[in-house]
């Protein structure tokens, strides 16, 4: 389980809010809360790059009307990101744990990207936990599966980035500025022009952490998918019992969108469209938190 909270200085609010850890295992988790009211829990997108800091426009424009807690996922962000085996068996037992440990009343999830699955999980098994679920631009494989790469080659990259010497130096290769911003302007942003030198390099900064190889790893050879077929995401919609809201991003690549459309297509699930495409939730921040909002609402009031 979590252990009590403690408010911290070394790292800083992004949204104006308190920042705090959580003990978990041997793991020190951050996060931070701004804002009064019925809790809201922001779950950042796994990526390379993924850190809480992504969440604040919309966690900004949310706490003029709920409590917004976000979190770095452990192995991301300023969250320790020792050498573990990550995968979903760490991440869905994190999850649930932070969420009976952190909030006393059912919650607003609102998950972003590959979030969507555990948000998903958590919602299907402690439907007691959560009050309503926002699924934003959501997917649930990783790149090199949605690419159509082997497992067993998958396996082998996994490996290949986790050794001592020759993994650091390619995963030095592989998140240098000029690599990120070839990311971002493929699948994660429309707008380039966001995409100044201070960006890519406060976002070159957080993948160079000690211990930053790790996760992004397991995330980008699939082993973070929560699931292994879209019938295994669909059933976990399937046993919902509380309201969903999908927002589908117009521009993301074809693959991911087909799995927010099956998602959108389900009844009685309500739909967004916004444009944008993987990193929507960062992008169009203010967005979201405006299409969202009156669905939000809808359960608050």
């Amino acid at each position: 389980m979590l252990a009590t909270n403690s408010k911290i200085s070394t790292h800083v609010s992004r949204c104006g809010g308190t920042v705090g850890t959580r003990q978990w295992q041997s793991l020190t988790v951050v996060y931070e809360t701004c804002g009064q009211g019925q809790p809201v829990l922001l779950l950042p997108a796994f990526s390379t790059v993924s850190s809480r800091a992504e969440m604040e426009p919309l966690a900004t424009q949310l706490a003029a009307h709920f409590q917004v807690t976000v979190l770095d996922w452990p192995g991301f962000g300023d969250s320790d990101r020792p050498p573990l085996d990550y995968c979903p068996e760490l991440y869905h037992p994190f999850l649930a744990d932070f969420v009976r440990s952190h909030f006393t009343a059912p919650i607003i999830v609102i998950a972003a990207g590959h979030a969507a699955g555990y948000a998903l999980q958590l919602a299907a098994t402690h439907p007691q936990t959560c009050s309503k679920l926002v699924l934003v631009a959501p997917t649930w494989r990783g790149p090199l599966a949605v690419m159509g790469v082997p497992p067993a080659i998958r396996k082998g990259v996994k490996a290949l980035v986790r050794s001592p010497l020759l993994g650091q130096a390619l995963y030095g290769l592989n998140t240098r500025p000029s690599f990120l911003k070839w990311m971002y302007r493929r699948h994660v942003f429309v707008d380039d022009s966001q995409l100044t030198p201070a960006y890519l390099e406060q976002r070159y900064q957080n993948t160079q952490k000690p211990g930053g190889r790790y996760a992004p790893a397991a995330f980008v050879t699939g082993s973070l998918d929560p699931v292994q077929t879209r019938a295994e995401f669909l059933a976990y919609l399937e046993k919902l019992t509380l309201p969903l809201m999908v927002v589908v991003a117009e521009q993301a690549p074809t693959a991911s969108k087909a799995e927010m459309e099956a998602i959108a297509a389900l009844a009685p699930v309500q739909v967004g469209r916004l444009p944008g495409t993987l990193g929507m939730a960062e992008e169009y921040g203010n967005e979201v938190a405006e299409q969202i909002l009156p669905f939000l609402q809808g359960v608050a009031d």
